[in-house]
């Protein structure tokens, strides 16, 4: 593999090859998304491609959210989550609470901390007695990935 170090930008540039098809395709989304040049949308694609491989990693640091719905009317549910929450509160930066209509609560935890802390806290919240759905999102802190 041939690299091209552009000093001055700070960049390295490099030739890739894909088939016509995957290239019209990357042409589209480039413009859908507003992105100025093709350059820019392979190196989101790329930043994308790094947060979901390092999630995998037990001590690599992760940011995200955990979504939670509930019915807030079930039996010992709030007391559940709320004890879960207060056992990790150095990894639960916040949360928002939503009351989506007479029974039903939305419940958003923002996290940071080690990938293998919050799966374990977020697999908790989702199997916790009561809870309808819950989702764990995951991205980057920011601190290991360029602009």
């Amino acid at each position: 593999m041939r690299v091209k170090s552009a000093k001055k930008e700070g960049v390295v540039r490099f030739t890739v090859s894909v088939p016509r098809d995957l290239g019209k395709q990357l042409d589209q989304m480039t413009q859908q998304k507003g992105y100025d040049n093709r350059s820019q949308a392979v190196a989101d694609l790329i930043r994308a491609g790094l947060v979901e491989h390092r999630q995998n990693y037990g001590d690599h640091e992760i940011a995200g959210t955990i979504t939670l719905v509930y019915d807030h009317h079930k039996q010992h549910v709030q007391a559940a989550l709320t004890d879960i929450q207060h056992d990790h509160h150095e990894v639960i930066l916040s949360t928002l609470h939503v009351h989506l209509d007479h029974h039903n609560c939305l419940e958003v935890l923002a996290v940071r901390g080690k990938a293998r802390t919050v799966k374990k806290i977020a697999d908790e919240l989702i199997g916790a007695k009561g809870v309808k759905h819950g989702k764990l999102t995951v991205t980057t802190s920011g601190k290991d990935l360029p602009s």
